[in-house]
């Protein structure tokens, strides 16, 4: 059975790498593109969707024109953003985090609330970035529809198996379907502009029109809003517009997965990253303003302009899978900076411990499982749908570039570097933009489930605060100065016996050898079985006194604990070791064959103090253990043992148990 998990485990994730080859797993700007940028380039593939399914009611036409204005806006707050990261990059190049941003130069506050932020921000990321990639593939197959939440957790389990096996390697996998997107967008946005100058028409929009519910709540189909009504519109489908800006900081949080120079490298991938989203997000919105595309419930705006101006052929199945690729792969990103972010707060403090190891492929393999996890959760919850998981998705985005932002200003006003004033502006200009835009994404999407991102953070910053306090709390109780002697215990064993077998003398051999005072303990369940109990161990005679314990209710456990308390109170400091014989077998199938005594036994005297759980492993099957190194002889009994004679390899001894 170990043989055979080894393989699996090697099969799945690959061998183990030693700690040295941490250097060359780092990326260089090609294959960063594809693992830190898939996020942010991937939102091109839902971003408009989003903004015409707020304007719905508003009619196709004045939908469309209105959309291409707020993507326009977008557009240059990304810009902004991007400039602002670039700042970071350079000044915090071992990885800008809003975290590490917002702790240094905000406080620590600041800092949990970022961390906070950001790691609902990476959940959610996964959760919709795989909720779209299937609705890509269920618009080209929609008999898949029913199946939306099963394809939803297997792609997430593929996505944490690959991110599994190394940062490197899940790099090289995802680059190939995240350029063929790029490609395929490329071809959409110029092929359609060139149709478009020719005169070609709009598309016939078949379906159902996507319409969102609080829109239609609010305003209904048959009136148009106006005035004040009509802003408060614009402004909702702004803010589910900004979507679009999703994962624009998780270059300057990876800078440390860059090949060196990793500052220059790190924001050259940045500058890509931005112009590919500006390109592909203003393109696709001036494309359905022509075309007079919008979404419907079987498909989205990428599916039918691919359709109207591909065709129905291998171009558009091509560019639907490729689509369906990147926005699972946009889920990378989080793969990738989810536990990178859980290493750092591991290691300040405020997550567990776990989180800051590396596994076997120098990943760091808990958290990597921890996001899968959550995620499949999530997807399931909401049903895989899309637009259910928007709401909750940008709103802890706006808040970590806020607070980067305004971490940034601080940092430069302290450091007073050379050209500090202008960069304190561009940071400044910046922090009040996404300020603005993380007020408006609550105000506008709060009924609509931004309210559960507002009662999560604080609920996430409670947790770890609670686990910061807990290690606080701990390394206090465990420090020692060695400025006091250790001083000497008085050291009794207690041995539970079951019957006499090679199990039960293996561990009273190992008693023997850790104290002088050695007791074997028989809980007595069946009185005929403790006679013979009692018969058996005195023809023994090793000299080791048996206790029989009465359980008249059958119980193994209470009996036991009572009497090693009993043990461990007659005086101050006594410490107690319970020795427990474990029988192993060599086959798996055969562990369900035994009960788990041992198991509970150790289970039961965790928490008490002054007692130590010994298990003395006694392995079916395998060749010649201790025991059987020893020879019994009867005209020894009343005579100080001998020195045990050197046994040979050449002269076995023979098998028989030994006697005190």
């Amino acid at each position: 059975m170990a043989k055979a998990y080894k393989r699996l485990k090697s099969l799945l994730f690959g061998r183990p790498l030693p700690s040295e080859r941490l250097e060359h797993e780092r990326l260089n700007k090609k294959t960063a593109l594809a693992v830190l940028s898939s996020d942010a380039i991937s939102s091109v593939a839902y971003a408009t969707d989003q903004i015409l399914i707020v304007l719905a009611v508003l009619g196709t036409a004045a939908a469309v024109r209105y959309a291409v204005p707020i993507s326009g806006v977008i557009v240059g707050l990304l810009v902004l953003v991007g400039l602002s990261y670039r700042q970071t990059i350079f000044a915090y190049p071992n990885g800008g985090g809003s975290y590490t941003v917002a702790k240094e130069n905000l406080g620590t506050g600041a800092g949990l609330v970022a961390a906070a932020a950001l790691l609902t921000d990476y959940i959610m990321t996964v959760a919709v970035s795989i909720a779209g990639g299937i609705a890509a593939i269920t618009s080209a197959y929609h008999n898949l529809i029913p199946h939306t939440v099963l394809l939803c957790v297997l792609s997430i389990a593929v996505l944490a198996i690959v991110n599994l096996r190394g940062v490197r390697e899940s790099g090289l996998a995802f680059s190939v379907p995240t350029y063929v997107f790029v490609l395929m967008m490329l071809a959409l946005i110029g092929y359609g502009a060139y149709r478009s100058f020719l005169g070609a028409g709009p598309a016939d929009v078949s379906g159902v029109v996507k319409v969102d519910t609080v829109s239609l709540h609010q305003h209904g189909l048959a009136s148009i809003p106006v005035g004040f009504a009509l802003a408060y519109l614009l402004i909702r489908g702004f803010a589910e517009g900004c979507a679009a800006m999703t994962g624009t900081e998780a270059i300057s949080n990876g800078v440390m997965a860059f090949k060196q120079p990793a500052q220059k490298n790190a924001a050259t991938t940045l500058g890509w990253m931005v112009t590919i989203l500006a390109a592909f997000f203003l393109g696709t919105s001036l494309l359905a303003r022509h075309y007079g595309v919008m979404p419907t419930t079987t498909d989205t705006v990428l599916s039918q302009l691919a359709d109207h101006i591909f065709g129905r052929g291998a171009l558009y199945y091509v560019f639907q899978y490729s689509t369906f690729a990147i926005l699972v792969l946009a889920a990378n990103t989080a793969f990738a900076d989810f536990p990178r972010l859980s290493g750092i707060l591991a290691n300040d403090g405020y997550m567990p411990r776990q989180l800051a190891a590396r596994g076997d492929r120098l990943a760091f393999s808990n958290g990597i499982i921890a996001l899968g996890l959550i995620a499949g959760v999530i997807v399931s919850i909401f049903h895989g749908q899309t637009n259910a998981l928007i709401p909750l998705y940008a709103v802890g985005v706006f808040i970590c570039f806020t607070l980067s932002q305004a971490g940034m200003v601080m940092h430069w006003l302290r450091s007073r570097a050379p050209g500090w004033r202008w960069k304190a502006a561009l940071n400044g200009i910046g922090a009040v933009a996404t300020g603005v835009v993380s007020v408006i994404q609550v105000v506008t999407k709060f009924i609509e489930g931004a309210w559960i991102v507002v009662l999560i953070i604080p609920l996430i910053i409670a947790l770890l605060v609670k686990i910061h306090r807990h290690y606080v709390q701990f390394a206090a109780e465990v420090e020692f100065k060695g400025q006091s002697p250790i001083a000497p215990l008085h050291h009794s064993v207690v041995v539970p016996v079951n019957g006499i077998t090679k199990a039960t003398s293996g561990a009273l051999v190992y008693a023997t050898t850790i104290s002088d005072e050695v007791v074997a303990v028989y809980i007595e369940v069946d009185k005929r079985a403790t006679a013979k109990m009692q018969s058996d161990w005195d023809e023994w005679d090793i000299g080791i006194p048996l206790v029989v314990i009465p359980s008249p209710y059958r119980s193994v456990l209470r009996p036991l604990v009572e009497y090693v308390d009993s043990l461990r109170l007659v005086m101050p400091g006594e410490l107690v070791t319970v020795v427990v014989p474990e029988i192993v077998p060599k086959r798996w199938w055969e562990h369900l064959l035994h009960n788990k005594t041992a198991f509970y036994i150790r289970t039961a005297f965790l928490f008490k103090p002054n007692i130590v759980v010994t298990t003395v492993p006694f392995l079916l099957g395998h060749a010649y253990r201790l025991r059987d190194l020893f020879e019994h002889d009867d005209q020894l009994d009343d005579e100080p043992p001998a020195p045990a004679a050197a046994v040979t390899e050449a002269e076995p001894a023979p098998e028989k148990v030994v006697a005190a």
